[in-house]
């Protein structure tokens, strides 16, 4: 049955209007679509709620604070990691309080090793990025933070069945080697492919042992992902597909080929006074392509549409018609997976 998530970004700062509001709407969803309510992250907190802040209050025994240029290690937890932390915990309180009694799929997202050390600058130096132990102790601690979160997460909601989505926006710049300097005028050494499917893998396989049933990978708006998710242990790639291209198709028709799950975010629906939102374009975004590189129309049914990150200054209310919208874009492509 075609799905619904959202990347787990939403506006504003109330956590539990934020995860009741994504709870029940992706509850209540018509019976060809699967709602698979998400577990929402505020970024509208400041730099403790966005996604590297939430990531960074899993880590195990790697600290880190605010500095001048972002979030920087450091050798001992602080104010800024105590206020994440602290965040951490009213979101997993305000899910207890929502889901009271939910059994079902729950997708956790979380900020994927890579960007977050393309991110996250060292104690004293340069990115994390641009040190192989530093990378290597980031993904061991995001690791085993994922597992300690997913933990309280199935303590919590103890009817819900989890999946990481695992954001990788930045992977492909890692790959290739593009990500700049602290100074900006040089690029830091690339991570080859076997390295980082080794560590997406790492994080998969701490994951699904601590109860999590997949791990899917979010590679941004970069196909050049997939080969390193592919070689990878995770169960599965997502990836905004608008202006994706034939190639990245093509490299999502090998990635279905070989049993893994693709959850695309197709773009946000055009919208015009005569008509209303294109459900149908938004639909045709995904199931062309889809048909386009041979792909089966029955594997449409096997699909989980992820909504879009809400727009900067975007409201609870555009987030909640976004997602009830792309609800209806689902029902079409659920309708061609039956065709």
């Amino acid at each position: 049955m075609t799905a619904v998530t959202g990347s787990g970004t939403w506006p504003g700062t109330d956590a539990l209007e934020a995860a009741t509001t994504v709870v029940g709407d992706l509850t209540s969803t018509p019976s060809e679509v699967d709602g698979l309510p998400f577990a929402p992250l505020l970024p509208a907190r400041g730099p403790w709620g966005d996604r590297a802040g939430a990531a960074l209050a899993l880590l195990e025994d790697l600290p880190a604070e605010l500095g001048p240029h972002g979030w920087k290690l450091t050798d001992r937890p602080g104010g800024d990691l105590t206020r994440a932390r602290a965040g951490a915990r009213e979101d997993l309180d305000a899910l207890a309080v929502a889901a009271h009694g939910y059994a079902g799929p729950l997708v956790l997202p979380v900020l994927g090793p890579h960007t977050l050390a393309a991110e996250v600058y060292l104690a004293r130096g340069d990115r994390v990025l641009s040190d192989p132990g530093a990378l290597r102790d980031v993904v061991a601690s995001l690791a085993a933070g994922l597992a300690a979160r997913l933990a309280d997460v199935r303590r919590t909601v103890p009817g819900a069945t989890v999946r990481v989505l695992l954001h990788e926006p930045m992977l492909a710049a890692v790959l290739a080697g593009v990500v700049p300097s602290f100074s900006g005028r040089d690029r830091l050494r690339r991570v080859p492919g076997p390295t980082a499917a080794e560590g997406l893998g790492a994080v998969a396989d701490a994951a699904r042992a601590a109860g999590a049933e997949a791990l899917v990978v979010h590679g941004g708006t970069a196909w050049a992902a997939l080969p390193a998710v592919r070689a990878s242990s995770a169960d599965g790639a997502a990836l905004a597909v608008a202006g994706l291209g034939e190639r990245g198709w093509e490299e999502v028709a090998g990635l279905v080929e070989d049993g893994r799950t693709f959850w695309p975010e197709p773009p946000p629906q055009a919208t015009s006074q005569c008509a209303g939102p294109d459900v149908v374009g938004q639909a045709d975004a995904v199931t062309r392509p889809w048909r386009t590189v041979g792909l089966p129309a029955a594997g449409l049914r096997d699909l989980v549409l992820v909504a879009a990150p809400p727009d900067a200054g975007a409201t609870p209310d555009d987030a909640r018609g976004a997602l009830a919208g792309l609800v209806r874009a689902a029902g079409v492509v659920a309708e061609r997976g039956d065709a």
